[in-house]
């Protein structure tokens, strides 16, 4: 059973910063493709950034120059610093790692349970 942790919602002002933390557990062969989505009430679950098993990064353009993505493959920890927030960045962030259990296995999506980030004067 694999999961997924995040950690570092909270509340911050405009023009704050917050780092977000994903750590996976349990039986893990490998991970390929990390990924931060969020979804703001109403709104649809959109890709914030992801980075692949090389590290190399890429971001919605609405956080590029803002957010950075970076992972600790040896953790199985991925981060997302995020910079000079705006009202609009307020969402549930949640993470999505590509995984395979078994080096037989077909690569699998899972996903953390949220945490709420609210930028708020």
């Amino acid at each position: 059973q694999v999961q997924l942790v995040e950690s570092g919602g909270g509340l911050v002002q405009p023009g704050g910063s917050l780092r977000l933390s994903c750590a996976a557990s349990g039986r893990i062969f490998s991970i390929y493709t990390m990924n931060w989505y969020r979804q703001a009430p109403e709104k649809q679950r959109e890709l914030v950034a992801r980075i692949t098993s090389g590290g190399i990064p890429e971001y919605a353009d609405s956080v590029k120059g803002r957010f950075a993505i970076s992972r600790d493959n040896a953790k199985n920890t991925m981060y997302l610093q995020m910079n000079s927030l705006k009202l609009e960045d307020t969402a549930v962030y949640y993470c999505n790692y590509i995984i395979k259990i078994y080096q037989n296995d077909s690569p699998r999506n899972y996903w953390g349970q949220g945490t709420q980030v609210t930028v708020s004067s």
